[in-house]
């Protein structure tokens, strides 16, 4: 143990400690700005700065550990001065036309230029043009990019996936994509995580609420939404909304004030992803052949880009996304008596691959263009909700549409690591035995371990699984199974850490992860459900007696399911 003291406060921590995680414990808040803690904490950006007694430098808090008889002043004159000026230094290269950037009011340079009083710059600014191909998912504007180092790190450390790169030094150095190729021809997944950790608006999404205005004003359109499961546990965040207040019925109200005309539940098509794929594993575990689920279009674009020989053990189904475009444009334009080339279909992800998704040829099989026409984050929708003067306070909770707004908790937790598995092992079981298990019989598969495994007994015969979130997690996984150091019977992974809760089209809230806190609630609302089993969903029933006839049909292989191996990357070639 070290004793030291903080703003003439003593304290007692653990060697090793570092001076920012001491002065948390005496309540006293050192400002950060390049700082994420186990990932960035590297003293770039120099706002965490602070005084020890008997040093001439100032010492960046984040990284720098305590000593015995430390004696440290967080909020000295030189601190003041040097952390105001370090802010002003990084403004003078950062594009501050703040009213037209996306993170205008939750933006911790922001925030921190306002409450170091910062309301002119007298130095001369500099700012990096911005290059990038504004069609692409993903958008990376360097003249807002403050050069913390956030996205290099997350993408690296995390993700393993290593997309960008630092070039240059000192006020030259540049954050580009790694060996300066176009970011079509890098490994990216679009897993959005870099865009989640980034402290200004140097990353964000592709915008695409203008196209969803222009459905909802064209009359020769029916606008058709679906939410997903993990939309509904942060919506409301970035409105400031209580979480009694932040329903998913509540969503709903606002949508249809919105002018939508039908507003269903992307749980109803996670319930016929388990009948589709719990069929498909029961078959793969009879010929012992592992699979691996395919919701995720991040983790299917990293095998693809890196792992293509794993590709023939994914699942064929197709995400819970591509099958209600499918079925939009199928069943529903028959129940209304409609030409499918006037639905136009809208999809609420907390995902920016689902962006990527929608436009990939080989995932549309309607035969009315794409299945699914427009992808919008949890982000977008809160944007369009404002941009509109929608006040969810106002609104009462109203209904999903039907017949495709009914969803069981086995579909909510779909969003949540480790709940596509365990949703699939309710219904395997059932199919298997023909009787349900505990609904909590799987609950093994829970947590937030990046890599986590377990084994079940159906019938006197054991199922060996594998849960894997976040990239990093994914590659050591994949390894350890090409190499024939692990054998599992079913394995699921999400690109994001914690699964879709903790996507990367959530809403931000810098320096937290919440995938956790999210991921809790899905599991509550599955708790509280009428039906947690997909098996069970009498709107599943009845598309499959109406419609699809049973799982893995000829109908359903063709609107269900995809071959990944033949995925268009990029519609079009890039130039370099």
């Amino acid at each position: 143990m070290v004793t030291l003291t903080i703003d003439n406060k003593p304290i007692t921590v653990e060697e090793g400690t570092t001076i920012l995680n001491a002065a948390k414990k005496l309540g006293i808040k050192i400002p950060t700005l390049c700082y994420l803690k186990n990932i960035n904490e590297i003293g770039a950006c120099r706002i965490c700065v602070v005084e020890i007694e008997g040093s001439p430098r100032l010492s960046a808090a984040c990284n720098t550990v305590v000593e015995e008889g430390m004696v440290v002043y967080t909020n000295s004159a030189r601190v003041r001065q040097a952390r105001k000026y370090n802010i002003e230094m990084i403004l003078s290269q950062h594009n501050c036309h703040c009213p037209t950037c996306l993170r205008s009011g939750n933006c911790s340079l922001q925030k921190m230029a306002n409450n170091l009083n910062i309301y002119n710059l007298d130095y001369e600014t500099k700012v990096d043009e911005m290059n990038w191909d504004m069609s692409y998912p993903l958008i990376r504007d360097n003249s807002k990019c403050i050069k913390c180092l956030r996205c290099v790190t997350i993408c690296e450390n995390v993700q393993s996936i290593g997309v960008w790169e630092v070039n240059g030094t000192g006020a030259n150095m540049k954050i580009a994509t790694r060996d300066g190729l176009n970011i079509k021809k890098t490994s990216c997944t679009l897993c959005g995580q870099c865009i989640t950790h980034c402290p200004v608006g140097a990353l964000r999404e592709r915008d695409d609420t203008g196209k969803v205005l222009s459905a909802i004003y064209d009359p020769e359109k029916i606008t058709v939404v679906q939410l997903a499961p993990a939309v509904r546990t942060a919506w409301g965040e970035n409105l400031n909304l209580p979480k009694e207040k932040a329903s998913v019925n509540r969503l709903v109200a606002c949508l249809h004030a919105l002018g939508i005309d039908y507003v269903f539940d992307t749980d109803f098509t996670a319930d016929l992803t388990v009948m589709e794929e719990g069929t498909e594993f029961i078959n793969s575990f009879k010929k012992n052949k592992p699979l691996m689920t395919s919701c995720c279009p991040g983790w299917v674009r990293f095998l693809i880009k890196e792992y293509p020989d794993m590709l023939p053990h994914l699942s064929s189904a197709k995400s819970p996304q591509q099958m209600f475009g499918a079925v939009a444009k199928t069943y529903f334009a028959q129940k209304l008596g409609v030409d499918p080339s006037k639905i136009f279909s809208i999809s609420i992800m907390p995902c920016i691959a689902k962006k990527y998704e929608c436009e990939v040829p080989e995932v549309s099989d309607s035969g009315a263009g794409q299945d699914v026409d427009v992808v919008l984050t949890t982000r977008e929708l809160t944007r369009l909700l404002r941009a509109c003067h929608i006040d969810p306070e106002a609104l009462e909770d109203e209904p999903f549409d039907s017949p495709m707004g009914l969803g069981t908790g086995a579909g909510v937790i779909f969003g949540t690591t480790g709940g596509v598995m365990e949703a699939a092992l309710r219904s395997a079981y059932y199919m298997l035995t023909g009787k349900n298990p505990d609904p909590d019989a799987f609950k093994d598969v829970r947590g937030m371990g990046g890599w986590r495994e377990a084994t079940f007994d159906i019938k006197g015969v054991p199922i060996k699984v594998a849960v894997a979130s976040g990239l990093s997690n994914a590659r050591k996984l994949v390894e350890a199974i090409r190499s024939g150091e692990v054998d599992y019977d079913f394995v699921e992974v999400m690109a994001c850490p914690g699964g879709c809760a903790g996507g990367g089209g959530q809403p931000i809230q810098d320096g937290k992860e919440l995938a956790e806190r999210r991921g809790e609630t899905l599991y509550e609302i599955d708790a509280n459900s009428r039906m947690r089993f997909s098996h069970e969903n009498t709107a599943i029933q009845q598309i499959y007696k109406e419609f699809f006839g049973e799982p893995l049909s000829e109908l359903a292989h063709h609107l269900l399911h995809t071959v990944q191996s033949s995925w268009t990357l990029d519609k079009e070639k890039c130039d370099h």
